[in-house]
């Protein structure tokens, strides 16, 4: 059912992100005196910050407004723990219950004011990790929310650091989600009109194989925020998102912008750190002078921050600026604050009209670029702590979907998952350099493996393995070959050859590697070169081999997928990624 608006009216949402990962990935008991710091610097935050929010909005009548808030499974079992062994000075004991309370408020759309999106349990980047991985993930993480707050958990999902991939998409429909919160920007930037603001952004110029969609008319520049770029109101709104695969098959989801400038200045305090009027106000007066608003579909976009970190986790975010926020919606019905249910039920997008999404995470997360270099940090290095745990986190996925897909599952299998599953949080690569995060998907993979290591060994004597080898999502370096790269403080021209990396691993050894080329021209299968394991330095007992290939230069925009096949003759297919290869 859809409702129509008469005058331009902009609608904005909430969402506060709440995670803790386990500090050791392969001792879920480790605690100590900062952990103690950390989690009793928050009590607030995981108990009664959120409730007293949405009591504000209760109090001034706000019809639809709400918050959606993305807990991790980490976080929750060690609050959980906080409450069973009194731990931060017992602060968190029935640390659940008002929330519990405030799940079963509903707004005038008859949807939760409280939502807790879909989220991966561990808090993994899962554009990064296999697609049975991020199902287990949204599975597992599904279950803890029903058990911890008694309600449901939506199937709009928040991933993890906003890092979105169009790759993802086919996992997430087959997991039940049916909408992606993204950082806005990346919409923005997959148009052919990009308005690139130079270095200033923080990125490198958009790789013309993402601007797929057509031009946008109504760019500006936001004043009284900081904004690196322009932005374009008109595409603030929900579109449904598609991704085809290796053999064309067109999967979509609905996509949710979180607008990445105005989310970042609700960000540092909420309502005064973010000018909401003067600010909002310049959005909705651009798509009224350029004409572009659309009754049937209002624009709508939600504001995304850590709800436990910064100005956004103060108290003050929640309870004076919330009372401020409250009190001026109530005066301006130009700005309606909501659920972003209620408005996808009042407002649904046009399933017919779907558009591309260049990938990317959001700005905390270094800018949040096409390539996730977060958690690729110093790759153009002979050696890379995070390309290591990369390399040893393929093997061990290997070896476990291996035995998830034999009879050999021994009582041992579900402690091994569990610490593959941890091993993927992403925030053992996001202090790259530290030894104590360096090595953590090291120890939890050879934790792991010690304990499925003889199951393994029966498997492969056994010669029935069915499982294809693991392939690591493929990157290429330069970014934009034949583009821009980064120079020392500045732009510089990229080399038009374009390197393919990846790893790959069979517990049954490898047979072949390829990468198979789509271009103008036709289709050319190239095999990869091996550089054999990758060269650790945290004393793996399993890791992957390391595989480049050159790409041809100056092909335009092509479509590129890597098949890998076991000495057993099974055979594995990668997504299908794509790349424009300059002149």
């Amino acid at each position: 059912m859809s409702t129509y608006e008469t005058k331009p009216r902009l609608y904005f949402a909430i969402h506060k992100h709440m995670h803790q990962p386990y500090y050791r990935a392969a001792d879920s008991s480790f605690w100590n005196g900062e952990l103690e710091a950390i989690f009793g610097s928050r009590c607030g935050n995981y108990t009664g910050f959120i409730p007293d929010a949405i009591n504000n909005y209760l109090k001034g009548d706000l019809p639809y407004a709400g918050i959606s808030t993305s807990w991790s499974g980490s976080l929750i079992e060690q609050l959980n723990r906080c409450e069973k062994e009194n731990l931060c000075g017992g602060c968190f004991n029935n640390w659940n219950n008002s929330l519990k309370q405030t799940a079963s408020v509903l707004s005038k759309g008859q949807h939760r004011r409280l939502m807790f999106t879909s989220f991966g349990f561990y808090h993994p980047i899962m554009s990064l990790i296999p697609k049975r991985d991020i199902i287990k993930q949204i599975a597992l993480h599904r279950d803890i929310i029903k058990h911890t707050f008694g309600v449901d958990v939506s199937s709009i999902l928040f991933p993890p650091e906003a890092a979105f991939h169009v790759r993802m998409v086919p996992a997430l429909r087959e997991a039940g989600i049916t909408a992606v919160i993204y950082d806005s920007i990346h919409r923005y930037r997959s148009c052919k009109d990009y308005p690139y603001s130079g270095p200033t952004e923080g990125l490198l110029p958009p790789n013309p194989a993402d601007q797929q969609n057509p031009p946008s008319k109504d760019w500006i520049q936001l004043s009284n925020i900081w904004a690196g770029s322009k932005i374009s109101p008109s595409l603030l709104k929900p579109e449904y998102v598609k991704y085809e695969d290796v053999d064309g098959k067109v999967y979509s989801l609905i996509g949710i912008p979180a607008e990445r400038y105005i989310g970042n200045e609700d960000g540092r305090g909420g309502f005064g750190a973010l000018q909401y009027q003067d600010v909002l106000t310049q959005v909705l007066d651009c798509i009224i002078r350029f004409d572009s608003f659309d009754p049937a579909h209002p624009p709508f976009f939600v504001l995304h921050s850590d709800g436990d970190n910064h100005g956004g986790g103060a108290d003050s975010y929640y309870h004076h600026n919330t009372e401020r926020l409250v009190d001026w919606i109530k005066g301006d019905p130009r700005f309606e604050l909501t659920t972003t249910e209620d408005y996808l039920v009042r407002f649904p997008p046009d399933p017919s009209k779907m558009v591309h999404i260049e990938p990317g995470a959001w700005s905390g997360a270094d800018n949040g670029d096409p390539q996730f270099k977060k958690w690729f940090s110093y790759s153009e290095n002979s050696y890379s702590p995070d390309l290591n745990s990369w390399a040893v986190l393929t093997a061990l996925q290997n070896s476990i979907h291996s035995l998830e897909d034999s009879n050999l599952r021994v009582e041992s299998f579900e402690r091994a998952q569990r610490l593959l599953l941890t091993a993927e949080t992403s925030c053992y690569w996001y202090w790259t350099g530290q030894q104590v995060w360096d090595q953590q998907v090291t120890e939890a993979a050879n934790a792991a493996y010690n304990l499925i290591s003889s199951s393994i060994n029966t498997l492969v004597n056994a010669n029935n393995e069915s499982t294809g080898p693991t392939i690591f999502p493929p990157w290429i370096t330069p970014e934009n070959p034949g583009g821009l790269t980064w120079g020392q403080g500045s732009l510089k021209e990229a080399d038009k050859k374009g390197t393919v990396h990846t790893f790959v691993y069979d517990i049954s050894g490898l047979s072949s590697v390829e990468l198979v080329l789509r271009s103008s021209g036709g289709e050319k299968r190239m095999a990869m070169n091996s550089h054999g394991a990758y060269p650790s330095r945290t004393n793996p007992m399993i890791t992957a081999d390391y595989f480049t290939l050159e790409l041809p230069p100056s092909l335009g925009d092509v479509r590129y997928y890597i098949e890998a096949t076991d000495k057993r003759g099974n055979r594995s297919f990668s997504t299908l990624e794509r790349i424009f290869l300059g002149p």
